[in-house]
């Protein structure tokens, strides 16, 4: 009977200890100042994140704001591979990931044991990896990269220089055809840009034939041949502020016209629509995060991202290589 009330009593004051304040936005600007704490927040997140970020921004873009934050927490408001690479270039700094659980389909499409032994088979191949990866995956790579610096970084690298590129195929396949460069590419990808529908794209397009059909580059090469312009998350948003045209298709993850639409309230944004029905067009694992859980993670401290010491350390290198390069 002890026991029993002793364990009511104990998710009685875990329930008052975790319940939501009625002001959640204004508790969280709080407890930012009190923890001096950043928040940085991935474009795919919903708006309501995306309007409380100190930084908002794309996978290069968070990267460089992590490594020259000086707050002593940083609260990712992303996916895992993300915040692990915060918490590569800040060993010290306490990273918090809202929903742990929020990870990545083309990084789990790049399983480190399988990648050691595809490495292992190409050993005089320099490996380029691009950011969505895991932190293990990183270790075993020379240079790190993201869909806004990719061609930039492989064109960089000498021309006798044999590339193995991981894990994203289609942004490889993007990156052969920009540069020039035969790459061995690791075939992972990610499910929500190989959702989108070729056939339905035609069909907006012959909708709204003055419409320009923008694309991420982690799209199929069926969806890539009727974008008007590739580029990354940012590269896009910019695309779309500065372009004279006042309609966009827009094909990647629909969390990026909320910016979009603040930005150029007189345009109009068209999401891409997946195969079917469903919402896969938008990212499982980016929408697990919401401000309850931001909340709960900068009052309680927890859940935190770790890595080992070896793991950061050899992850470290081909992320500043990156850096420098871009």
């Amino acid at each position: 009977m002890f026991t029993t009330v002793l364990s009511h009593q104990n998710s009685a004051v875990s329930q008052r200890e975790n319940r939501i304040p009625f002001d959640l936005v204004g508790t969280i600007q709080a407890l930012k100042q009190e923890l001096n704490a950043v928040i940085l927040a991935h474009y795919y997140q919903d708006p309501e994140i995306q309007d409380i970020a100190d930084y908002l921004g794309d996978s290069l873009g968070l990267s460089q704001e992590a490594a020259k934050t000086s707050a002593d927490v940083i609260v990712f408001a992303g996916v895992h591979f993300m915040a692990e690479t915060a918490k590569i270039l800040n060993p010290d700094k306490l990273v918090l990931l809202p929903d742990l659980n929020a990870g990545c389909s083309l990084a789990d499409s790049c399983p480190p044991a399988e990648f050691a032994r595809f490495k292992a088979a190409h050993p005089d191949h320099l490996v380029v990896s691009y950011i969505n990866c895991t932190a293990e995956i990183k270790a075993m790579s020379d240079i790190i990269c993201t869909s806004s610096n990719a061609v930039k970084i492989v064109s960089q690298i000498p021309a006798d220089q044999p590339i193995i590129f991981a894990p994203d195929r289609n942004l490889g396949r993007y990156v052969m055809e920009q540069t020039g460069r035969n790459l061995v590419l690791w075939q992972g990808s990610c499910i929500v840009h190989e959702t989108f529908s070729e056939r339905k794209i035609i069909q907006l397009k012959m909708e709204h034939p003055q419409a320009k059909v923008i694309a991420h580059p982690e799209c199929e090469p069926a969806v890539l041949q009727h974008a008007d312009y590739i580029g990354s998350t940012t590269a896009l948003l910019n695309y779309a502020l500065k372009g004279e045209a006042d309609r966009f298709i827009v094909v990647t993850e629909p969390g990026i016209i909320h910016q979009m639409q603040k930005a150029a309230p007189h345009k109009e944004f068209i999401p891409a629509p997946p195969q079917n029905q469903c919402a896969c067009n938008e990212c499982p694992h980016m929408r697990l995060n919401t401000l309850e859980k931001i909340y709960l993670a900068m009052k309680n401290r927890s859940p935190e991202v770790t890595l080992t010491p070896e793991i950061q350390q050899a992850a470290l290198h081909p992320i500043r290589r990156m850096l420098e390069m871009s």
